[in-house]
């Protein structure tokens, strides 16, 4: 069973930088996507940044051109590196692992992380 464990949450002035850890207990990366959500107070939960199995990478309108997603295939590990944050960017981010049906007509599986929280204060 994979577990996903984030880090590197914290307090931040609008315009600084955050790096996010997600480390895996077992290979995430065969799974058709993988990447962070995030969920700000009295919002939906929105996509951030994702891989899919393809090695293409998808990022929400309102980060491009600031975050940027990685991983480390040795360590099991998916980062975020959030750049030139806005306090908009303030939410719980959670790392996330889905895998889906040969059609991609369901999810087989989900994992989810804890979350860690991020704020940007002005």
């Amino acid at each position: 069973q994979v577990q996903l464990v984030e880090s590197g949450g914290g307090l931040v002035q609008a315009g600084g930088s955050l790096r996010l850890s997600c480390a895996a207990s077992g290979s995430i990366f065969s799974m058709n996507a993988t990447g962070w959500y995030r969920q700000a107070p009295g919002k939906q939960r929105e996509l951030v940044a994702v891989f899919t199995s393809t090695g293409s990478i998808t990022y929400a309108d309102s980060v491009k051109g600031r975050f940027t997603i990685s991983r480390d295939n040795a360590k099991n590990t998916v980062y975020l590196q959030m750049n030139s944050l806005k306090p908009e960017d303030t939410a719980v981010y959670y790392c996330n692992a889905k895998a889906y049906s040969v059609s991609y007509s369901r999810v087989t599986y989900n994992y989810w992380g804890q979350g860690t929280q991020v704020t940007v204060s002005s």
